[in-house]
């Protein structure tokens, strides 16, 4: 990871942590009380054993003051650092939190095109290795990192305060060489764990997807082929990951060198002090102490950094998702649409997703408020992006769409499609009960309203006879449910939300006759009066319709309404025709 990266990272944290600057303060403040009271630990254990010295005066005495001293410094420096780690833990968790909250709420904000190519496995596996990043980043390197410095400083004065130069300076200098030795094979060894993060998030995306798609698996009896393919992601984990530990001991056996040829230098300088009794024993002790409260702390700051690092690496990934620009944004001073009758215009519309391949071609209709308009058409020939055009889940490239006059990109996107509801071809539930999922349309009210809404969509009936009821739950995407009640359930979250606009997109083309017929009726039943688009795979559902549009390939060929397109014979007309005849369903 670059350092600007490493930079970027921290920075984002900021001002989450300084949200809580009360509680930032008296953790700082009580971990340089903690530091103190640490560093003053072999000051107290140096006093006790110079007063049990016999060579140093005439009589031996117990040295009560210090030794209760030695035991109190011991319990101020770990009351204080508990007493820190449980006033800072509110920062900690809540900056997870909202950090965790902004992302989702992001990704909620993003574009239909970015989700058309995410991989939802892999998103879900870098929010939650971000997510322990942010955690392990703040109390680590607040109360670990920086504590360990102020100490070793601290430490470094007082060896040059009352000893010979020489021991600051090598306590300095091999913890010098051990930071610099740990940054230079850190860096080195973060290549592996960033190829271990990246074939982590494949696999588990691999793995979801398959799961996912566990009939489809079986329909082709692919499952050795699919457990090749995650095998394979894991085989190249496997390899980073070996890579990755091999290199993390050749980083301990070089710190251990370090400390230990540190450590004998100074104690072997310190002894010698004591025999020429230029030193004390006291001094030895003192020395010997110190230099384990910095070297064990020390080896832990070389584990802490690593995992920093790779604390970094795994934020870096998380992070990145909120660089996503959204495609379509509110403007400056939108303000909430404001629905009056419903009448819905596009005009001289052109659209495409990629500018080399047209979709929409000077695309114009009126759908007058309290009407149906029918729009038909081959695959691929731009109908069911007219209607994400209408949510506004992409903006035109010319032309305009409008409500009642009013610009569709003039009014926050939030209003307009609380004002449009849709019955989709594919409806997909959540995987919670059948209630929850019709709650879904206006969370905001009753069981009663649940309830009305699922007898208009004639599903209350089947739900009350179902051994949970409304409390069944319906499985990853609503698979425990069948087509047909899997649409009545949409209705009903539909009715509940009560749009002024509707729009069923093929809201039929996967039932039998007999369901269709029964949803039909239905639909026909909610639409009365409202302002009503219809993406028609079956053209039985268009005869009805005040206005059919037949789309080609992004351009509006044919318009009229059935009785009229009939008594053209173009088109619209072949297509009856040939659904008529086989009694089949025109295949989009």
């Amino acid at each position: 990871m670059k350092n600007t990266q490493d930079w970027r990272a921290i920075r984002s944290l900021l001002p989450y942590i300084w949200q809580f600057k009360g509680r930032v303060i008296i953790a700082l403040a009580l971990l340089t009380l903690a530091k103190i009271a640490n560093v003053g630990i072999p000051l107290a254990l140096k006093g006790a054993v110079d007063a049990l010295d016999p060579q140093l005066q005439d009589f031996i005495y117990l040295p009560v003051a210090m030794l209760v001293a030695y035991g109190l410094l011991r319990f101020a420096s770990s009351l204080f650092s508990e007493l820190r780690d449980a006033l800072f833990a509110k920062v900690i968790f809540r900056s997870v939190r909202r950090i965790s909250g902004k992302i989702f709420e992001h990704l909620h904000n993003l574009s239909l095109r970015f989700h058309l190519q995410r991989q939802t496995g892999g998103i879900s596996r870098d929010i939650e290795r971000g997510s322990r990043g942010i955690s392990f980043l703040l109390n680590f390197m607040i109360f670990n990192i920086i504590p360990t410095l102020v100490e070793i400083a601290l430490v470094t004065v007082i060896l040059l305060r009352n000893y010979d130069s020489i021991f600051a300076l090598i306590t300095t200098g091999t913890i010098l060489l051990y930071i610099i030795y740990t940054l230079v094979i850190t860096e080195w060894r973060m290549k592996f764990r960033r190829k271990m993060n990246e074939m982590d998030s494949k696999a588990n995306n691999q793995a979801i997807d398959s799961l996912l798609n566990y009939e489809t698996v079986k329909y082709f009896n692919n499952e050795e082929y699919e457990l090749q393919r995650y095998d394979k992601t894991l085989s190249s984990w496997e390899t980073s990951a070996v890579k990755n530990q091999a290199s993390l001991s050749l980083l301990n056996i070089g710190q251990g060198v370090i400390i230990a040829i540190g450590l004998t230098s100074l104690m072997l300088l310190a002894g010698q002090g004591v025999v020429e009794k230029e030193l004390t024993i006291g001094d030895l002790v003192l020395i010997n102490a110190f230099l384990l409260q910095l070297y064990l702390p020390l080896g832990f700051l070389g584990f802490v950094y690593r995992e920093i690092r790779h604390s970094l690496a795994d934020m870096e990934r998380m992070f990145k998702l909120l660089d996503e620009n959204q495609e379509t944004v509110d403007k400056e001073n939108a303000l909430p649409i404001q629905i009056k009758k419903g009448a819905v215009e596009f005009k001289n519309v052109n659209f495409h997703y990629d500018p080399a391949r047209s979709i929409l071609n000077d695309i114009s209709f009126t759908l007058p408020a309290g009407q149906k308009l029918a729009i038909v058409g081959a695959s691929g020939s731009g109908k069911s992006t007219l209607v994400r055009l209408l949510f506004r889940f992409y903006d035109i490239q010319s032309g305009s769409i409008t409500i009642d006059n009013v610009n569709i990109q003039d009014v926050q996107q939030q209003s307009l499609r609380q004002v449009i509801g849709v019955v989709p071809q594919d409806t997909v539930l959540f995987n919670e009960s059948i209630y929850h999922n019709i709650l879904y349309g206006n969370p905001s009210v009753d069981k009663e309203a649940v309830f009305a809404a699922a007898k208009q969509a004639h599903i209350h009936q089947f739900i009350e006879r179902l051994p949970d009821g409304y409390e069944t739950l319906v499985g990853e995407r609503g698979l425990k449910l069948s087509g047909g009640e899997k649409q009545r359930v949409a209705i009903a979250r539909t009715l509940l939300k009560n749009p002024q606009i509707l729009i069923f997109d093929e809201a039929t083309s996967a039932l039998d006759s007999h369901s269709e017929k029964a949803i039909n009726n239905a639909l026909e039943s909610i639409s009365t009066n409202k302002t009503t688009l219809v993406i028609a795979h079956r053209l039985s559902t268009t005869v009805n319709a005040d206005m059919i549009l037949v789309l080609d390939h992004g351009t509006i060929v044919e318009r009229g309404s059935h009785a009229q397109l009939l008594a053209q014979k173009g088109r619209y007309a072949a297509m009856w025709a040939l659904q008529q005849s086989e009694g089949s369903t025109y295949n989009e």
